[in-house]
């Protein structure tokens, strides 16, 4: 039996990558149809790698994480996805259970900011 196929679809890597491609995206408030203008592939070709049938290569792995500002190892960051909604709601809780984490949190935020934005 097929490796993958034992473990489930939940460990197919091309399926999480996708998946998260896919959430980054529609961050962006991205269609397909422009964001795959953007990184140079067919809509078609996008939406096979969003639906985990196909893994991009190299190069337009580069494109997609250029294209969403991100670092490309943070496309493999699976297990971050939560809905905005839940992470705002944990994100209020911690600043106001704790000015220290509260402090914590916003030099962590800064710390990722590009300077540009600061």
């Amino acid at each position: 039996m097929d490796k993958n196929k034992k473990m489930g679809n939940n460990y197919d890597i091309k399926i999480k990558l996708g998946n998260r491609i896919k959430f980054l995206r529609k961050g962006k408030n991205y269609t397909q149809e422009e964001f795959a203008e953007k990184i140079n592939i067919e809509p078609q070709s996008l939406s096979n790698i969003e639906r985990g049938k196909f893994a991009p290569s190299i190069e337009t792995l580069q494109k997609i994480a250029n294209v969403l500002c991100v670092k490309p190892y943070e496309l493999y960051l699976f297990e971050t996805i939560s809905p905005v909604e839940e992470i705002k709601k944990d994100l209020i809780k911690i600043i106001s259970d704790s000015d220290v984490a509260a402090i914590e949190l916003y030099n962590h935020y800064m710390a990722q900011k590009p300077k540009t934005l600061r």
